[in-house]
């Protein structure tokens, strides 16, 4: 029954992110292993929308690793570990809670154990900018007492690149860059007493090449450069040999560039949507105090708010015209949103 429920969910998801973006695409997706202990590890720039994507997009169900602020509803988390989600603590959470991570690792250990897949995102928290920070060793800290605790286990590490073109947008499009699989055993774990920041460095190395990363020293400087040349964030490589070449514009590869056909269709989907529109723009997002998290309540407005108000409109609609006029009503709004969002 779990996986069933994991299944309409993740469907539901699916859709709402067909409205949502433009365009997700993937790469090197045919390359991880389907059967077999497997560790997602993400770069994290866009709080709840980057778990999202891996989890439609990877071909598993997956289990992830949540901060456990969010789990402080006894509702809400009973909800959330219904999708796979487990909390993982931080020192600002208070360094009592530490402690509840041995159980969560151990947890861990077991379903990688059982060949389960498992999300992590290792930075240890989300930033809008287009770099890659230090890793945490909570990450391999699963991987040691995994191999340590069932040591006949093959375990696959891949590193995962979410670019994006807007991380805060809307209608953008969203690259998913899956990486070459690490595969790390028993006794690789015993190879060098270093082992642990040897995988870490492979891990921010390929990170680094997955997706844009901007040196932090000049990273204002070089980000303005970067879109003022409007350069194409959906491909890292291009754009990451633009930043080493020193800005040679032979190695300048630039991204889609919205016309008016798409701004007409945008503004006529606010006025068509003009109520969740203002509740959006006016209530909530004034509220949201950090801005990793603007794509992320935009999106949930997406898939509750504006689902319900399409619903009642049409019934309204039907009750006064008719069924065909609350069709033709239905099936217009969400022409107008697949023009605004694909165009």
């Amino acid at each position: 029954m779990n996986k069933i429920w994991l299944f309409l969910v993740r469907s539901y998801i699916k859709l709402g992110l067909f409205f949502y973006y433009r365009r997700i695409s993937v790469a090197m997706q045919e390359s991880i292993p389907k059967d077999e202990a497997v560790i997602f590890l993400g770069n994290h720039q866009n709080a709840l929308m980057d778990a999202l994507i891996i989890a439609v997009k990877n071909g598993r169900f997956v289990y992830f690793l949540t901060r456990a602020s969010v789990f402080s509803n006894p509702l809400v988390a009973k909800i959330l570990r219904s999708l796979w989600m487990l909390p993982v603590y931080r020192v600002r959470d208070g360094w009592n809670t530490i402690s509840k991570n041995d159980e969560i690792f151990k947890t861990c250990s077991k379903l990688l154990h059982s060949d389960n897949a498992v999300t992590i995102f290792p930075e240890g928290n989300h930033n809008l900018k287009r770099m890659v920070r230090p890793l945490s060793k909570g990450f391999t800290r699963i991987v040691f007492e995994t191999l340590e605790r069932y040591p006949d286990t093959k375990l696959s590490l891949i590193p995962v690149g979410i670019n994006y073109e807007n991380a805060e947008g809307y209608a953008n499009g969203v690259f998913l860059n899956f990486g070459k699989t690490i595969e790390v055993t028993s006794k690789d774990t015993m190879k060098s007493p270093n082992m642990a920041q040897q995988i870490k460095t492979r891990v921010h190395e390929e990170l680094c090449a997955l997706t844009t990363h901007i040196d932090s020293e000049h990273y204002e400087n070089t980000l303005q450069r970067l879109e003022e040349d409007k350069v194409d964030f959906l491909n890292p490589i291009a754009a990451n040999q633009y930043i080493s070449s020193n800005f040679d514009a032979k190695n300048l590869q630039t991204g889609r560039q919205d016309g008016l056909p798409k701004g007409f269709f945008m503004g006529l989907l606010k006025c068509v949507l003009l109520p969740t529109y203002l509740v959006w723009k006016h209530a909530l997002l004034p509220k949201i105090k950090e801005r990793e998290f603007v794509a992320t309540f935009r999106f949930a407005v997406a898939i509750t708010l504006i689902p319900l108000y399409l619903i009642l409109t049409t019934l309204l609609v039907g009750g006064l015209w008719g069924a065909p006029i609350a069709g033709v009503y239905f099936t217009g709004i969400l022409l107008i949103a697949l023009l605004a969002v694909k165009l």
